[in-house]
C-alpha cells in the first residue's frame, strides 16, 4: 500500500504543503490547470527553487493580485467549490478541510458554523492552498496518510483579532488529539490551514508504521531559524512487509421515524466531510407498527465527536448507539493506466498477498462518461476490457 508520510519537524503551512507535493513530483502546470477550475481570478502561483541550512527544495508563493474586501462565510466558499469543475474527491476533501477550520473558529468564537467568518483563511490565496492541498492529494493515489507529531512553534503571532500566543486559537482547536511539539522555533510554525490539512488526510498520527521510501519531498517555508531549517518533508513509500489490515473503530447508529426522509441525503453529505468512512440507512418496523429506519455512520475515534454532532443538530434523533468494533479491511493499491478512454485510476485489492479485486475509479468513470457523452455502463466495460488485457 502507498503511504504519505508528513515529517512536520518544522511545522506546515498551505504554501509549505505545495511546495512540498511539487518537490515531490506533481506538475506546477497540472496543479495550475486544476486551480484555474475554480473560477477564481485575481491570484498567481510562484515556484522556485530554495534553500534552508543548505537543505534544497520547492518554496511556493500565492500571491492574491486584487485586493479583497471580502470576509467570505463557509456556505461561500462551499459554492465556489462546488460550482467549480473539479473532480468530486478534490470538493469533497476541499470542503472537509475547511469544515475543520469553521469548527475550530466556531468553537474558539462561540458561534456557529455557519455564522463563522473566515478572515485569513477565507481569502483568495487560502483557497489556493486548501484546494490545491486535496488536488495534489488525489493526484498521488495514496492509501493512507502517516503524520509525525507536528511542531507548533512559540512566540506571538497577528491575526485579524490581534496579537495571540502560538499556537493561534484555531490552531489549537484543530490539532486536538493530534500529537505534537512546541517550541522548537520561535515563530508560527503551524497555520490554522496547515493543521486542517494534516488534520483531514491524517489517518495515522505520531509514530508510523516501517514505510519503504521512494522518494521524498521539501516544501520551504516563509521563515529563518538559526537552528532548525524552515522545512515541510514529505516522503511517497509502501508499507515493508504484510500490511496490517485490521484497526479499531466506531460505528454509531440512531432509530428515526419522525423526519423527513429527503433529509438523509443532506445529512449523510454532513457526515462525510465531519470524517464519516462510510454512512447507510436500513429499514426497520417500528413500536406500534411504524416505518423508520436506522442511520448508521462509521468511523475512526478522532472524529466521533464532530459526527456525533452533526446526527443530534440535523435529525431528529434523541439518542446514538455508540459501538466500538474492529474494522477488517483488504489491503489496497491505487495506479493510474493509459485506456482508449484517457488516464483512469484503478484500485487494485489483496488479501494475504494476493489480489482479489480490480477496478476503476467510479469518479473518473463518471467524468469520461460526461465528457465523451458515453453510456456509464460502456465506459466502465471498455476501461475493465483494458485492465484484463493488460494483467494477462
Amino acid at each position: 500500500m502507498k503511504i504519505l508520510s508528513y515529517d512536520c519537524f518544522s511545522g506546515i503551512s498551505g504554501d509549505m504543503n505545495l511546495g512540498a507535493m511539487i518537490d515531490l513530483g506533481i506538475e506546477k502546470e497540472f496543479l495550475a490547470g486544476e486551480l484555474n477550475k475554480l473560477n477564481l481570478r485575481g491570484w498567481e502561483i510562484e515556484v522556485q527553487r530554495d534553500q534552508r541550512h543548505g537543505i534544497y527544495g520547492t518554496k511556493v508563493t500565492v500571491r492574491q493580485t486584487v485586493h479583497e474586501h471580502v470576509h467570505r462565510h463557509l456556505s461561500d466558499i462551499e459554492k465556489i467549490i462546488s460550482g467549480s469543475g473539479l473532480g468530486s474527491r478534490v470538493k469533497e476533501l476541499s470542503m472537509k478541510i475547511f469544515t475543520k477550520i469553521a469548527e475550530a473558529e466556531a468553537r474558539v468564537h462561540g458561534t456557529s458554523v455557519e455564522e463563522v467568518h473566515f478572515h485569513e483563511v477565507g481569502a483568495i490565496d487560502s483557497i489556493i492552498d486548501v484546494v490545491g492541498a486535496a488536488i495534489c492529494f488525489d493526484a498521488l493515489d495514496v492509501g493512507a496518510v502517516h503524520v509525525s507529531p507536528v511542531e507548533l512553534g512559540g512566540g506571538l503571532v497577528k491575526c485579524a483579532h490581534g496579537t495571540l500566543p502560538v499556537p493561534a486559537p484555531a490552531t489549537a482547536e484543530i490539532i486536538k488529539g493530534i500529537p505534537v511539539t512546541k517550541g522548537g522555533v520561535d515563530f508560527e510554525a503551524t497555520t490554522p490551514t496547515g493543521a486542517a490539512i494534516v488534520a483531514a488526510l491524517g489517518s495515522q498520527f505520531g509514530a508510523g508504521t516501517v514505510v519503504k521510501v521512494e522518494r521524498s519531498g521539501y516544501g520551504i517555508g516563509h521563515k529563518q531559524h538559526d537552528r532548525v531549517p524552515n522545512i515541510l518533508r514529505i516522503t511517497l513509500g509502501e508499507t515493508a512487509g504484510a500490511p496490517e489490515t485490521g484497526h479499531n473503530a466506531i460505528m454509531m447508529e440512531c432509530n428515526i421515524d419522525d423526519m423527513n426522509p429527503e433529509f438523509f441525503d443532506y445529512i449523510s453529505e454532513k457526515l462525510f466531510r465531519a470524517g464519516a468512512a462510510d454512512v447507510f440507512l436500513s429499514n426497520v418496523i417500528m413500536k406500534k407498527g411504524r416505518p423508520g429506519a436506522v442511520l448508521h455512520a462509521i468511523c475512526e475515534k478522532e472524529f466521533e465527536e464532530p459526527v456525533k454532532k452533526v446526527i443530534f443538530t440535523e435529525s431528529t434523533s434523541l439518542g446514538i448507539r455508540v459501538i466500538p468494533f474492529r474494522k477488517e479491511t483488504l489491503a489496497r493499491e491505487f495506479e493510474t493506466v493509459e485506456t482508449t478512454l484517457g488516464q483512469v485510476r484503478i484500485k487494485r485489492s489483496f488479501y494475504n498477498g494476493a489480489e482479489v479485486s480490480v477496478k476503476p475509479e467510479y469518479d473518473d468513470c463518471r467524468q469520461i462518461a460526461s465528457e465523451t457523452n458515453l453510456p456509464l455502463k460502456e465506459v466502465y466495460s471498455t476501461i475493465m476490457a483494458t485492465i484484463t488485457a493488460s494483467s494477462k
